[in-house]
């Protein structure tokens, strides 16, 4: 990218988002763990909707893949540093800014994506 200042703050400033938003799918994970062992009742079978068990499935896989964003957006900040940031992984040539503003933890162009 041509702002290499403004790249690396628009990375912290995604990772900061999700940072904020796994602390709040930890809290959410954690208020499902503690309210099923308060509660033993049989919420399998809760005709009112969904069970504490399916919504806790649904935060983990959040909780999943907000990690795997994190690790992503810090791969990011390592090229960033490295002075590789927006070079293609596979071809070695440049990744379209357009891009990298819709995806900026690409490692790859368009062509090898």
């Amino acid at each position: 990218m041509t702002d290499p200042a403004g790249t690396r703050a628009r990375l912290e400033a995604e990772r900061a988002e999700v940072l904020e938003r796994l602390a709040l799918l930890r809290a959410d994970l954690e208020g499902f763990r503690a309210a099923s062992e308060r509660d033993n009742a049989d919420d399998e079978h809760d005709p009112e909707g969904a069970t504490i068990a399916f919504e806790r499935s649904q935060v983990a896989a959040l909780l999943r893949e907000g990690e795997r964003r994190l690790g992503d957006l810090d791969a990011a900040l390592e090229r960033e540093a490295a002075g590789t940031y927006g070079v293609c992984e596979r071809c070695g040539r440049p990744i379209p800014a357009a891009r990298l503003e819709v995806r900026p933890a690409a490692r790859t162009c368009v062509t090898c994506a």
